[in-house]
């Protein structure tokens, strides 16, 4: 009995951990604390501005939820000046790792000034890469972030980019392997000159789904078959 009991009690450890459930929630209070949570940040601007992703300016527009403060925020001195034509920026924040099996649900809100006159643009990357920060190293290069999820006013539109806080979802499908990699924004404009304003993003929330049910009942399946087989075995040794 007590082989039976052991292997239903796995049986119910092994369903738990395969429940759905937020795995990264990032709500921006402090950004100075984001690389010991294992967020990375990567400028390759050309030439290299002055300012990278830093703490939200409320005075510019508060943030989406939490402090007025509690946003992260980009612009366009992420690139110094490139003569006439202006610098071209490409500013990376990088998620923490990120388990990649099972489907995933990406949220973020995001916005720019109210009345820019000035175009930005955004990216949502994916490296399936493990633990790698790897984005190359020029304003055009993408390193294992050659999957792009999708594109905040892809076309750097005039009023393309909104104005208010907008939810932004991307959807990922699990590679259905063990595996791991890592998100990315990339804030991407060319010519700070002609584009560029400043950009926040807020309240970052990515949700795993859990398994189909079949797949459960699988797992389930092969417990107890495990478990009878082994409560056979037992009864012929004692036979």
């Amino acid at each position: 009995m007590s082989r039976v009991f052991a292997g239903s009690l796995f049986l119910l450890v092994v369903s738990s951990s395969l429940q759905a459930g937020v795995i990264l929630s990032e709500g921006f209070n402090n950004v100075s604390t984001l690389p010991a949570s294992g967020w990375a940040v990567v400028n390759n601007s050309s030439p290299l501005g002055t300012t990278d992703w830093f703490q939200g300016n409320a005075g510019v527009f508060p943030a989406q939820a939490g402090a007025a403060t509690a946003y992260i925020a980009a612009n366009f001195n992420s690139a110094g000046s490139g003569g006439s034509t202006g610098g071209n920026i490409s500013d990376w924040l990088i998620t923490p790792v990120i388990p990649l099996q099972y489907n995933l649900q990406f949220v973020f809100f995001t916005r720019t000034d109210t009345g820019s006159t000035f175009p930005d643009r955004l990216e949502l990357r994916l490296s399936t890469s493990g633990s790698s920060t790897n984005v190359g190293a020029t304003d055009t290069s993408v390193g294992d972030f050659t999957s792009l999820l999708l594109s905040v006013n892809p076309t750097l539109s005039l009023g393309g980019y909104p104005t208010a806080w907008t939810q932004v979802t991307a959807s990922f499908i699990g590679l259905g392997v063990p595996a791991s990699g890592r998100f990315a924004f990339r804030y991407n404009v060319p010519d700070n000159v002609t584009n560029a304003n400043y950009i926040g993003i807020d309240t970052v929330s990515i949700t795993q789904d859990a398994p189909e049910p079949a797949t459960i009942g699988l797992i389930s399946l092969g417990l107890i078959v495990v478990a009878w087989r082994r409560l056979r075995h037992g009864n012929q040794l004692q036979s």
